[in-house]
């Protein structure tokens, strides 16, 4: 990238960290290229593109893990704590982005930074400290051993710095054991945890990031115009009844009515019935515990609290309140019925650097086989894992996380364990053939995230949750078992959610329309007539680099389906019956021709890629 000088809403500079040589060096991009990747993601995929070459191992010292923030990180718009990860993952062994909330995004454009590309391996293990434009690699040998919290807390004694002047993102146990579903965690709770990225960073002897707040400000183009946009954007959000509940309530708002549309992973999919969802929505959890508002950063909704459990088994246990997806990870996915018990294995987690999807699949799969007879009590150690004993599964964390017994199996992931173990586990296992688990839905009751996660090239979902799909000419409520239906949304979409994870915002304060997101970036940067097409056009220039890289990669169209259980058929609650296995290729089709696709190799048409920018690479994908 030629250098030259970052337009406005960058802190200007990205620092490339050679860990092998224990060196540290500045770099520029061009504000053309700025426009073309953005931030975040986008410029996290470009490099991942440029510089790891196909046959590069995800625990290679060429690999490089990517952390970046966007031109709206650290504003006045809420939610803009965000950074994006981008490296090459461990369950797939393509490309990867994860995102994690907070104050990261934020304190590192504060400490002079827009994006950290760390390369190579430490010779011993060290911490990354940023602040007052100054990058620094600190020891780190006696951080080892602790947990994501006590690593927060160690660090800024270390530093003298209060738990709000620092933010520390790093690896517990599971991390520095590389743990295959080791999670990038920090500041006590916010977590980038799809396919690896934590052991990424374990791989390269890396306990920790660290960002202190500073006093430095970068510049915005137009401050008030930026103001009133996010005045427009929190106004849109308290006027959707949908998005308003999240803002008022969080993401455990609607856990009782996962249970009515058979969203609700129950048991790893052999029910869907969980008449005990009510227990676990705030509403009711809070009358009896106390809640206390520790929002991320510039952020107001009301979904982020630390709570301490008042009575019974756990009382005194505090910690920050799970995401709905830890919820249904730790209460129905294991069988568990006490919100306590699993508001315990959501910190427990935490704490250890886990991502709570793939150890949920994981868990409930490993309970199924112990209730079936295929695992017995010799192999688990002694622990009794039947659906819903918190204790032996928080006793199975640790064994996972340190690799001991059968830990140093389940550490590799559902898919690999199933694989190893054999005996018929391998149909009770939930995962896509490309080696990741879903998020912590039922999918069977919502095909079009299950198409998205099998053809996704981001490590998890990549399309989401349509937020105005009528804006790129799709239904605004699409039928959840119309197949047709279903490809569309994907196909027209695509796009939406890559652009929002380079901006550096949260994607539940960036709910909004893409024109409404393009002048939020145009009153940060001074980019005059970045309009919603050309937003879209970024997140699809993204998708497609995606699609090229992980084709390089190996991972090919036949590895775009779900496993047996994953794709099984649901046999009660209110999609009993449903199959999705005999409308797949239909599906899969139908969202390549509106991605501009080839059906049978799955490459981008030379059309589809010129339209997008991205001409050099024609030669590339069609020799």
């Amino acid at each position: 990238m030629a250098e030259s000088s970052f337009p406005a809403g960058y802190a200007g500079k990205f620092l490339r960290v050679d860990l092998s040589k224990g060196s540290l060096t500045e770099e520029r991009w061009g504000a053309d290229s700025l426009r073309k990747w953005v931030g975040g993601t986008g410029v996290g995929v470009k490099l991942l593109y440029d510089e790891v070459g196909p046959d590069v191992a995800w625990d290679d010292p060429e690999n490089r893990l990517i952390m970046s923030s966007g031109p709206l990180g650290g504003t006045s718009i809420m939610g803009t704590g965000t950074v994006s990860f981008v490296t090459k993952g461990t369950m797939t062994g393509g490309a990867t982005t994860t995102q994690a909330n907070g104050f990261m995004g934020a304190y590192m454009k504060f400490a002079g930074f827009d994006s950290v590309i760390l390369q190579g391996k430490a010779d011993r293990w060290v911490y990354l400290y940023l602040h007052d434009g100054v990058a620094e690699l600190r020891d780190a040998e006696h951080l080892l051993g602790l947990d994501t919290y006590e690593l927060k807390e160690r660090i800024c004694e270390e530093l003298g710095r209060k738990e709000r002047q620092v933010s520390v993102l790093g690896i517990g146990p599971a991390g520095e054991n590389l743990v295959r579903m080791a999670a990038i965690a920090g500041d006590k709770g916010h977590v980038a945890g799809h396919n690896g990225s934590g052991a990424v960073m374990g791989s390269k002897r890396l306990k920790a990031i660290v960002a202190e707040r500073g006093k430095t400000r970068f510049p915005i183009a137009d401050d008030k115009a930026l103001k009133e946009r996010g005045r427009m954007i929190e106004e849109e959000i308290l006027a959707n009844p949908v998005s308003r509940n999240a803002y008022e309530w969080g993401t455990m708002v609607n856990f009782p009515g996962m249970v009515k549309s058979g969203m609700l992973p129950v048991k790893n999919y052999t029910t869907n019935l969980f008449p005990e969802a009510e227990d676990f929505s705030r509403p009711q959890y809070q009358q009896v515990w106390e809640l206390k508002r520790m929002p991320c950063w510039a952020c107001r909704t009301k979904h982020l609290h630390e709570v301490t459990i008042k009575g019974g088994r756990y009382d005194g246990f505090s910690g920050e309140e799970p995401e709905y997806e830890q919820w249904a990870s730790w209460g129905p996915m294991i069988g568990n019925t006490d919100p306590a018990g699993a508001m315990v294995l959501s910190v427990e987690l935490d704490r250890l650097g886990m991502d709570t999807n793939e150890c949920s699949w994981l868990v409930g799969w490993t309970i199924e086989c112990y209730e079936k007879g295929i695992l017995t009590k010799e192999d688990t150690g002694g622990l009794e894992l039947r659906w819903g004993n918190v204790e032996a599964v928080r006793a199975l964390f640790r064994k996972i996380a340190h690799r001991e017994g059968i830990g140093d199996l389940l550490a590799e992931g559902v898919k690999r364990a199933s694989e190893k173990l054999g005996r018929g586990s391998q149909d009770l296992a939930v995962y896509t053939l490309k080696g990741n688990s879903p998020r912590g839905h039922d999918h069977r009751s919502r095909w079009v995230e299950m198409v998205d996660t099998c053809v996704s090239d981001t490590g998890t979902m990549e399309v989401g949750p349509a937020w105005l799909p009528q804006e790129q000419g799709a239904k605004a409520n699409p039928a959840a078992h119309d197949w047709e239906d279903v490809a569309e949304q994907l196909g027209k979409h695509n796009g939406r959610m890559m652009f929002e994870d380079s901006l550096g915002i949260c994607r539940f304060t960036s709910r909004t329309s893409m024109a409404g997101l393009g002048k939020a970036v145009e009153a940060a940067t001074g980019w005059e007539g970045f309009t919603g097409e050309e937003a879209l056009a970024v997140g699809r220039r993204i998708s497609n680099l995606l699609r090229v890289y992980n084709l390089n990669c190996g991972m090919t169209p036949a590895l775009e389906r779900p496993s047996k259980r994953y794709g099984s058929v649901p046999v009660d609650g209110p999609v009993a019956g449903k199959d999705i296995k005999e409308h797949w290729d239909d599906m899969r089709r139908m969202y390549y021709d509106l991605m501009g696709w080839d059906f049978e190799t799955g490459k981008p048409l030379p059309e589809t890629l010129r339209k997008l920018g991205l001409s050099d690479l024609v030669s590339d994908v069609w020799p």
